[in-house]
């Protein structure tokens, strides 16, 4: 079953590359919960098929780190990029990106997540495996309240711009 709007999002584990040891984090990966993450919070989470493929690093991803200070005017407490990678792939993207600080780019390297919001993509065919749909969503305190999933091979409707709209 997919997530749909007015839905809690599961819980489950991502994963975060931290590049800078700090209280409460180490440096490296580190684990945490979905439902701790989003309590209380308003965050803007967008979904990509893989970290460094060509729609992902062209423009999806630098159009959130662009309009993270609109999204911060708008409410928002943070954005996500999740990605079926693992937390290296992620940190080494963000750095790549000049996405730390700005956007948190989460984990879920065995799709565990994705798999919960039904929002997995069988790109087993082209040697990539399962993967995640590309989407962009807003959760309030947990609960979906908009929900964008592209269509197979589409980048219309999971944008910044077009989500910084819905906010």
């Amino acid at each position: 079953m997919t997530i749909k709007i007015g839905d809690n999002v599961p819980d489950a584990t991502l994963t975060e590359f931290i590049p800078v040891e700090t209280e409460g984090c180490a440096l490296g990966p580190n684990a945490f919960q979905v439902a701790d993450l989003v309590r209380g919070k308003k965050i803007a989470v967008f979904a990509v098929p893989g970290a460094f493929t060509p729609t992902c690093s062209a423009k999806h991803l630098p159009g959130y780190v662009q309009q993270i200070d609109a999204f911060r005017a708008k409410g928002v407490d943070e954005v996500w990029c999740v990605s079926v990678n693992d937390a290296f792939v992620m940190g080494a993207w963000a750095k790549e990106q000049g996405a730390q600080g700005k956007v948190r780019l989460l984990a879920d390297g065995s799709g565990i997540w994705t798999r919960a919001l039904g929002l997995e993509l069988d790109l087993n065919a082209r040697g990539m495996g399962t993967r995640s749909q590309r989407y962009s969503m807003v959760l309030e305190d947990g609960k979906v309240t908009q929900l964008n999933v592209e269509a197979a091979g589409k980048f219309e409707v999971s944008d910044a711009d077009t989500l910084l709209a819905q906010v």
